[in-house]
């Protein structure tokens, strides 16, 4: 059970979250964060010394929960193709709401704080993507396709499309497009 402590950094960082969506990485202060938060600067300072800090957790925490943690379905050796079609809608629904989408924030985050995070980001994500491909192709459920390959090409189309659509509409039929494609690829025609 979480004490008080814990819940109050965890409010912090749900409240959080969508300043740095809006407004970037960069533009967001403390005082921000006391705003949508209700929390004293002392009471903020208590949980986070700045908003490096505060983003680096929340980072984190994106880390720990991310949609693609296929982890615990692949140990229910649940089917490969249920896992990719419920992460893949779960993909289509981010990438329709880029004013929900960080990527500004993590980049700006890379530039001016750690240049490492973008690359942390993508081998957690890589790992977690060939173990799904790789789960899928053993039980014959995907097509023996270039696990590299494939994996290439879902993180850097999703990210891509969170990242554009921050600065372009990006339609539901492009979107849709891209997901298909990726069924089509591991799964054959017919996915």
């Amino acid at each position: 059970m979480a004490g008080k402590r814990e819940k109050t950094r965890n409010a912090i960082l749900d409240e959080s979250y969508a300043l740095f969506a809006k407004k970037g990485f960069k533009q967001v202060t403390m005082k921000d964060v006391c705003e949508v938060t209700g929390m004293s600067r002392g009471g903020l300072y208590s949980h986070f010394s700045g908003t490096d800090k505060l983003f680096a957790a929340l980072l984190e925490r994106i880390m720990e929960n991310s949609i693609m943690d296929f982890q615990t379905e692949i140990e229910k050796r649940s089917s490969a193709t249920e896992i990719l079609d419920r992460t893949l809608s779960l993909m289509e629904e981010e990438m329709r709401h880029p004013e929900d989408s960080l990527s500004v924030a993590i980049y700006e985050y890379a530039e001016t704080v750690d240049p490492g995070v973008m690359e942390r980001l993508n081998r957690n994500a890589e790992k977690k993507w060939k173990k799904l491909v790789a789960y899928g192709i053993n039980r014959g459920e995907f097509q023996d396709v270039n696990v590299d390959e494939i994996v290439n090409v879902i993180l850097y189309s999703y990210q891509g499309v969170r990242m554009w659509s921050r600065i372009i509409p990006v339609k539901q039929k492009t979107i849709r497009s891209i997901t298909d494609h990726i069924k089509k690829q591991l799964e054959g025609e017919d996915g």
